[in-house]
């Protein structure tokens, strides 16, 4: 009886249709992956090519067993077309992983770009939000420094994308719920087609919409217990110290009240006033629903966060009362049914990490792949727009993955994201 755990057998016994693992890095051989289904016999010529003697197949994947090994093994025989075929094939290759190998450093090169711009701007919102009330003047300066910038990449002419940072220059120390709220905010000003004035004074309300909480205490604001109900109306008064605090700082009065209503809900379940829907500005109710999503995903207490996945789904089987709706979905689909920072598996049974999201495909993000072979410093880089023979079959938490593949993909307690030219455009080839 055959066994269904990978086993390793001699290049010789390869035939189209067996599902095989090359134990080689990836960027030593041309293929987008390093387990995949033999399609044809140049496949399996290239493979020869590569120096491995042993490959390891899966037989539960094949569709067939390997050959048997002759005793004398004959020279092989093949077609005329299929050796003009292998041939052709063969000859591309070291043209295929030289392209490959750029793809790659581009990829990596274009990433660590985005996340030092992410770590400055993350210490500068950090400063901006501690200093509003000692130093008022420079810290909205300093604020209106990286909204401007954020907003011209928000409402740049073509694609933008949202991404998670999970690479090695930052750490869940970078994280800054006011930013996030923000990038959140103007990636959702994008797809509404706002203009730039009001995606200004949004992205300024979105960095400013907690001040208050400079006035509340820290055994409240860090209590990873729920609040008992005095904490709680003490903790609700941190909309109407805002708003007072953006006043004072010399703010435009439609900022101070953004601030005082982003906790009021479309149901009249919110506060400090228990508005409803059209009472409140349009962009508070933005800013109530970014700033919803981001505290599911990245609460004061680990062990209650959310995936990306099941914040997003959560709150549009359980919260669509609380939020605009329309914005709800507008929402779904900027950050995709896999939004970044979700832990996936592909349909080749690859994990993967989603890194970055472009709202025009929100289908097919950029992957991080698990790959044991790769250095985790600079690991494999799907670009799934590229590959239509692969899909994302299951979302995962990161308690549903092995200790290795965990260990590798390292994924942040902490998801931080940043808004960026989509990745594609650090190439040439068509998207």
């Amino acid at each position: 009886m055959q066994s269904n755990q990978p086993q390793f057998i001699d290049v010789s016994q390869l035939q189209v249709g067996m599902y095989v693992h090359l134990d080689l890095g990836w960027m030593d051989h041309p293929f987008t992956l390093s387990n995949f289904k033999v399609k044809d016999e140049a496949q399996i010529s290239i493979i020869k090519k590569t120096g491995l003697k042993k490959v390891r197949y899966d037989p539960k994947r094949s569709d067939c067993a390997p050959l048997e090994i002759p005793a004398n093994k004959p020279s092989e025989m093949v077609s005329v077309e299929t050796n003009k075929s292998i041939e052709a094939t063969t000859n591309d290759e070291p043209t295929k992983v030289v392209s490959k190998n750029e793809r790659l450093k581009e990829l990596h090169q274009a990433i660590n770009e985005c996340e030092k711009k992410f770590i400055n701007t993350s210490n500068i919102a950090r400063q901006a939000t501690r200093n509003i009330l000692t130093e008022p003047k420079a810290a909205v300066e300093q604020a209106v420094l990286i909204v401007n910038d954020m907003v011209d990449t928000a409402l740049m002419e073509g694609d933008v994308a949202v991404h998670a940072l999970n690479g090695n220059r930052s750490s869940d120390a970078n994280y800054v719920h006011p930013l996030n709220v923000t990038v959140l905010a103007l990636l959702m000003a994008k797809s509404i087609e706002m203009s730039k004035e009001d995606a200004r004074l949004l992205g300024l309300a979105a960095l400013f919409h907690d001040i208050g909480k400079a006035e509340i205490s820290d055994k409240i604001l860090l209590k990873k217990e729920p609040l008992t109900k005095s904490e709680q109306t003490h903790y609700e008064q941190h909309s109407e110290i805002g708003a007072r605090m953006a006043q004072e700082a010399g703010l435009p009065v439609r900022i101070g009240k953004i601030i005082l209503q982003h906790h009021e809900h479309a149901d009249g379940s919110g506060y400090p006033k228990h508005l409803r829907g059209e009472q409140t500005d349009q962009l508070a109710r933005l800013v109530a629903l970014v700033n919803g999503y981001d505290n599911l995903c990245n609460p004061n207490n680990f062990a209650t966060a959310k995936t990306p996945y099941e914040a997003l789904a959560h709150m549009y089987a359980n919260q669509r009362t609380k939020y605009d709706e329309s914005l709800l979905k507008r929402l779904i689909k900027s950050l995709g049914i896999y939004p970044p920072g979700s832990i996936v598996q592909l349909s080749t049974g690859s994990y993967a990490t989603v890194i970055s999201v472009n709202p025009n495909k929100p289908l097919r993000p950029f992957v991080m792949l698990h790959d044991p072979l790769s250095s985790r410093h600079e690991p494999q880089i799907l670009d799934l727009r590229e590959e239509p023979g692969i899909n994302i079959s299951a979302c995962l938490r990161p308690n549903q993955l092995p200790l290795d593949v965990l260990d590798y993909l390292n994924p942040r307690k902490r998801i931080s994201y940043f808004m960026d030219a989509d990745l594609s455009h650090n190439n040439n080839e068509p998207t």
